[in-house]
C-alpha cells in the first residue's frame, strides 16, 4: 500500500520537452514510473526518446493539451517541469482536465499566482490533488516516484514521510533507508501549498502499510501548530518529527519562502512545544529525529 501514488499510476509530464522535463522524465522511467507521454503545444505529435527500468527503448508521445494527453492515455499523474512564468497555466491545464493528481515541481512560482490557480481548482470542484509547488514531489519506493527525489536512496517499507524540505527528505530516506518507506512526500515550502502536512497525515494514518509517520516542518507560519491540533484528534500511529531552524534568527527569511519567523509565533521551539504536547516525539536534529523513529520501530522506545 502507499498513498497518492502506486505502480498503476500512469503519468504524463508536462514540459517533457525542456531540459529538466527531459532529464527527469528518464529518472522517473529509470525508477519504474509509469510515464504515458507528456505536453508542450508546440510539439504536439512528435514523440520523445527514453528507456525503461528494463534498458528498453520506449517512444512516448507528446500531446498539445492536458486534456488530450489524458484522453489518449488514462493518465491519472502529472508531473510540471515548466518556468515560473507559466507554471500557473500549466496547473489551470490539469485541473481543467481533473487530473487527479498534480505535482508542480517549479520554484519561484509567484505567490499569487498559486493563490490564483488553487482558487481555480476550488471552483472547479477541488477534483485535483495538488503536490507543490516548489517541491521534491513524491515517491513510492520500488512503485513509482513522480518528482525529483533520486529513487535508489531507499526502499519499500513501513514508515511514511512528509516534509517541507526537500533536502531534508533525500537526508531522512537515507537515514532510515534499513526500513523504507511506503511513501514519502515533499510537500514544498512556499507560503501557499497544495497539499499539506494534515492531508498526508491522514492519508498515512489511513494506509495499513504505514506503521510510522514522520513529519518534517521548517519556522514561518503555524502549519506544524495545526498538524499537532490534527494528531490529537484523529492520529494513533506514531509521529516523529523535526523542525528545522532552531537557529534562525528572529524577523529574517530563511530560504524557504514560508520561514518567516515573527515574534514567538512560527519559532521551532514554539511548534516542538505544540507537537510535544500531543505526544509527537521531536528531535533537534534529522539523525536525532531518525533515531527517534528507530527506537519506535525496533520496539525499543
Amino acid at each position: 500500500m502507499s498513498i497518492y501514488l502506486n505502480k498503476d499510476s500512469k503519468v504524463i509530464v508536462q514540459g517533457i520537452t525542456g531540459g529538466e522535463g527531459t532529464k527527469h522524465t528518464a529518472l522517473m522511467l529509470k525508477a519504474g514510473t509509469n510515464v504515458v507521454g507528456g505536453v508542450n503545444a508546440k510539439k504536439a505529435g512528435s514523440t520523445v526518446s527514453h528507456k525503461d527500468k528494463g534498458g528498453n527503448d520506449v517512444e512516448l508521445p507528446v500531446f498539445g493539451t492536458v486534456a488530450e494527453a489524458k484522453e489518449k492515455t488514462g493518465a491519472d499523474v502529472s508531473i510540471v517541469f515548466v518556468p515560473p512564468a507559466f507554471t500557473k497555466s500549466a496547473i489551470v491545464e490539469a485541473i481543467d482536465a481533473e487530473i487527479p493528481l498534480l505535482v508542480v515541481i517549479t520554484e519561484g512560482v509567484p505567490v499569487h499566482d498559486t493563490v490564483a490557480a488553487f482558487a481555480h481548482n476550488k471552483a472547479k470542484g477541488s477534483k485535483t490533488r495538488v503536490i507543490g509547488p516548489n517541491c521534491p514531489g513524491i515517491i513510492t519506493p520500488g512503485e513509482s516516484l513522480v518528482g525529483i527525489t533520486p529513487a535508489n536512496i531507499a526502499g519499500s517499507g513501513p514508515v511514511g514521510l512528509v516534509s517541507k524540505s526537500g533536502t531534508l527528505t533525500y537526508q531522512m530516506m537515507f537515514e532510515l533507508r534499513d526500513f523504507g518507506f511506503s511513501t514519502a512526500i515533499g510537500i514544498g515550502g512556499d507560503p501557499v501549498i497544495g497539499t499539506t502536512h494534515i492531508d498526508a497525515i491522514k492519508a498515512f494514518q489511513e494506509d495499513p502499510a504505514t506503521e510510522i509517520i514522520v513529519m518534517i516542518g521548517e519556522i514561518g507560519g503555524d502549519a506544524e501548530e495545526r498538524a499537532a491540533a490534527y494528531i490529537k484528534e484523529n492520529v494513533t500511529k506514531p509521529v516523529v518529527a523535526y523542525v528545522a531552524g532552531f537557529t534562525a534568527p528572529e524577523g529574517k527569511t530563511m530560504g524557504h519562502a514560508g520561514a518567516i519567523v515573527s515574534g514567538s509565533a512560527g519559532t521551532a521551539a514554539a511548534k516542538k512545544v505544540a507537537l510535544e504536547a500531543v505526544g509527537v516525539k521531536v528531535g533537534k536534529t534529522p539523525s536525532g529525529t531518525a533515531a527517534l523513529a528507530r527506537e519506535i520501530l525496533t520496539g525499543k522506545a
